[in-house]
């Protein structure tokens, strides 16, 4: 489990470099913000949550996968998350913040994301 990293993944290296390469600016994993967005954009009030499908319950086939050790802990775990998330998205909102949410089995159809993205940034 040391080698899970929180920061700096696959997914989120390639959305900062695309989001970079458009001319947005960020700030990476703000500690004074809710949550820690994984990229935040102060001038527009925007955040982005990069999130792995497994570890915060996504509803796709990788995120309903229940492991067959110790399977208690990790729904015990991933149900926590779950709730931290909402609980963090609802101190946001009511800072004035907007919300997306990059699940990690969205990174298969990059030029979607990429347009999602986009649009929740210049609007």
């Amino acid at each position: 489990m040391k080698h899970i990293r929180s920061n700096d993944t696959k997914p989120e290296m390639r959305i900062r470099k695309y989001l970079f390469s458009k001319g947005f600016r960020y700030r990476l994993h703000k500690e004074d913000i809710p949550g820690k967005p994984d990229l935040t954009f102060p001038s527009r009030k925007k955040v982005i949550f990069i999130n792995g499908c497994f570890w915060h319950g996504h509803d796709c086939k990788r995120g309903a996968r229940i492991p067959k050790s110790n399977t208690a802990y990790w729904l015990k775990k991933i149900g926590r998350n779950v709730e931290r998330d909402k609980a963090n998205y609802l101190k946001l909102k009511e800072l004035g913040y907007e919300i997306a949410t990059v699940w990690e089995c969205e990174m298969k159809d990059f030029p979607a994301l990429a347009e999602k993205l986009e649009a929740f940034l210049n609007a």
